[in-house]
């Protein structure tokens, strides 16, 4: 690859930090190396070492979009940090190649006691604009960040979204050749952060993105490659979906306590569905007599699929059937349809939780459910070698043609603290072949549609 088409190259990166028991450690590390040297002792280290990163390389393509993803502590923003120039690294090297704009941690860059328009131009003259380029864009910069007044505010008064606004208001308008986002989105509301995301998505086209953030949906959805730190060091480089498998497959291994769930957690009420009356898009009958009929063909389920869990409780099968329970092995969108899966148990279960997946194909979820709310007041106990059944009964909704995948779990516990037993990322495949969906994800069944003129 030659230079011209990287952006960022990190090559055997790593942060030490000396870690001291007591401040008097702190002077005796200072003034015995000085001590020892007149007296030709070796010298005596009065720290211990903390490697926040540790041998760290990859490189990132002009145009990429790369997501960092990890646990707390796994050395994320230490590495935009020193991707960014504000952290200086142990050893190894960063190299960047174009403008870089960063959002990182909440506030940071900002002076508390400045205003949002003293800090907007701080902001913008540290990521290389000169004032006038500042002025042409601050009418823009401050309808982006749209925070009223509260520009001629010092930002100590601003709230945590407000502050993001503004952050992401500038880094928007300074031309940059490399945007750097750190799960700062995460505190703005719906309506900001699909703005943000209808910026970023453009800013795709052309420049080069590195996005940090604890949801998956949006690493798959937004990202080409991703890379997964653990402990300071790169466990996996891949693809967004593969990374997050072994991302998910981590974070349950490392949280699973068969001990820690819970079988006296107070009821939660569950309100009764509306009975709402079944409607049938009028344009259906039409739709399905012609090419768009949404045809989807399912495949048949793969016990060997990649997936990770005790396994002291199994997934043995996985089905779509019709109304009266027949296997289906071709389905319409927008008919009812039932997902079926069936397990065994080889451990006694106290409070087994089912559930499924339905993801396209770069891993997003479309919807998904699981049998805990239904069952949470009077659980299921379930014996040694006793097979369990779920099923769910619903109106498959309209998809878009492509491939799609049923990822399903079985785990043991609640919501909040369960013992995952078995997950399997890719349990069945659907192919669709043809649809009536023009945009979105999925497409839903119309009431009505009028139009008229006056």
């Amino acid at each position: 690859m030659s230079k011209t088409d990287i952006a960022i190259k990190v090559q055997n990166l790593s942060k030490c930090y000396q870690i001291y028991d007591n401040p008097r450690d702190r002077l005796k590390q200072f003034i015995a190396p000085r001590l020892q040297r007149l007296t030709w002792q070796t010298p005596k280290q009065y720290f211990h070492e903390f490697w926040a990163l540790k041998d760290v390389s990859f490189e990132v393509k002009k145009g990429e979009t790369v997501g960092i993803i990890g646990r707390n502590g796994s050395g994320k923003s230490t590495l935009l940090q020193m991707i960014c120039g504000t952290l200086n690294p142990t050893t190894g090297s960063v190299e960047t190649y174009g403008r870089i704009a960063a959002l990182l941690e909440l506030g940071s860059g900002f002076n508390p006691e400045f205003t949002g328009r003293e800090n907007v131009y701080m902001n913008a003259s540290v990521l290389g604009l000169s004032n006038k380029e500042i002025d042409a864009r601050f009418d823009n910069i401050v309808v982006f960040a749209d925070i009223g007044d509260f520009i001629e505010q010092p930002v100590k008064t601003y709230s945590s979204g407000m502050m993001v606004r503004l952050a992401f208001a500038v880094i928007a308008h300074v031309d940059a050749d490399i945007l750097i986002v750190d799960e700062a989105l995460a505190v703005g509301d719906a309506f900001f952060t699909q703005k943000c995301m209808r910026f970023l998505r453009e800013f795709m086209k052309t420049g080069t993105v590195l996005f940090v953030s604890h949801d998956t949906v949006a690493v798959v959805n937004l990202c080409n490659k991703a890379v997964l730190l653990n402990h300071g060091q790169v466990a996996e480089t891949g693809t967004p979906k593969e990374v997050i498998e072994h991302y998910l497959a981590t974070l349950y291994e490392a949280n699973q306590e068969v001990d820690g769930i819970s079988t006296n957690a107070p009821p939660v009420s569950v309100n009764k569905a509306a009975d709402l009356s079944e409607y049938r898009d009028m344009r259906e009958t039409l739709i399905n007599a012609s090419t768009l009929r949404n045809d989807i063909e399912v495949f048949q389920f793969k016990s060997d699929q990649e997936g990770f869990g005790t396994g002291d409780a199994k997934i043995v099968s996985v089905r779509l059937l019709d109304q009266d329970g027949a296997p289906l092995s071709w389905i319409v969108g927008g008919e009812n349809i039932i997902v079926e899966i069936r397990c065994m148990a080889y451990k006694n279960l106290q409070s087994p939780i089912i559930g499924f997946q339905f993801k396209d194909r770069l891993g997003q979820v479309i919807f998904a459910d699981n049998t805990f709310l239904v069952y949470n007041n009077n659980p299921l106990v379930v014996e040694t070698g006793s097979e369990i059944m779920a099923r769910f009964e619903f109106r498959l909704p309209v998809l878009p043609s492509g491939d799609y995948s049923i990822g399903v779990a079985l785990a043991d516990g609640s919501q909040e603290s369960h013992v995952q037993h078995h997950w399997m990322h890719d349990a069945m495949i659907v192919r669709v072949h043809a649809s009536s969906v023009c945009f979105g994800l999925i497409g839903i069944p119309m009431k009505k549609i009028t139009l008229v003129a006056q």
